[in-house]
């Protein structure tokens, strides 16, 4: 017999189903749930900031509108719609979300997480993915599955393991005086400063400034602050923004000039990215 969707009657009390599934050491490889029905999500709400926190069990969360910008020790990432973010087992993170209404989480065993990247990171979610998804949520962590159902969740398996990555990651920098200048950047992505002046700003050299960043990022500054502006523009354009708007918010002349950054980072223009989604 099927079990049937739970409805949660809080957002609080489905915060906490998905804290038990992540601590859950017994169970399924992969253990689902969706928050499709819970009132709290049901229109689209404000910002909401979570605390830091970590699983026994690999964590997956993807959202069907809205954002959500995940924060690990490693950096941070944004993730638009038919993305998932990807925290392995035992990782800290905290997950900030804004207009979301309708999402879905995954928690993996750690016998099941060893195929998954061994870093956070963001996965391109298919067709396939999402086809399998809401009937493992009607799985509950105590039936006993047939010999279909555990197919279904080893394809699941196979496919989450073989994802790509999406490039939608901001790695954070740990020197104070980096960091210092990082979380300006990222309250006002359209700061024109140029690097001279953030490092005079930070109280460091423009060469300690480029060399630190290099090795703690592994990235340079320009494209740093270029990867800051690309999950300002995601926020943004998720939200129904303009192009044209978004490309003055961010200070480009032009939205022609924001346009090609977008297609240089995702390989296609906004309107089609977020039209695949």
């Amino acid at each position: 017999m099927k079990a049937q969707q739970q409805v949660f009657p809080s957002l609080a009390s489905y915060n906490q189903a998905l804290n038990d599934l992540g601590a859950r050491r017994i169970g399924h490889r992969v253990l689902a749930i969706s928050a499709a029905g819970t009132p709290s999500f049901t229109g689209r709400q404000a910002k909401r900031e979570g605390s830091w926190h970590s699983h026994h069990r690999g964590q997956l969360m993807c959202v069907k509108d809205g954002l959500l910008h995940v924060r690990t020790t490693h950096g941070s990432w944004a993730v638009p719609p038919g993305r998932a973010a990807w925290v392995p087992p035992g990782v800290p993170h905290a997950v900030n979300s804004n207009g979301v209404s309708h999402s879905w989480h995954l928690y993996l065993s750690p016998a099941a997480s060893r195929p998954m990247p061994p870093r956070p990171c963001v996965i391109e979610v298919n067709p396939l993915i999402e086809d399998i998804v809401p009937r493992a949520v009607l799985w509950t962590a105590q039936e006993r599955l047939d010999a279909a159902q555990g197919r279904l969740m080893a394809v699941l398996i196979d496919e989450l393991a073989s994802a790509p990555h999406d490039r939608m990651q901001l790695p954070i920098p740990r020197d104070r005086r980096l960091l210092r200048i990082a979380t300006a950047i990222l309250d006002n992505p359209a700061d024109t400063r140029t690097r001279d002046e953030w490092a005079a700003w930070a109280g460091l050299s423009s060469r300690t400034l480029t060399r630190l960043f290099q090795e703690e990022v592994r990235i340079s500054f320009a494209q740093w602050r270029e990867q800051a502006a690309l999950m300002a523009a995601v926020d943004r354009l998720a939200h129904g923004e303009s192009v044209a708007s978004v490309a003055d918010a961010l200070g480009y002349a032009t939205p022609s000039g924001f346009i090609a950054m977008f297609r240089r980072h995702f390989g296609e223009p906004p309107a089609r990215y977020f039209a695949s989604q």
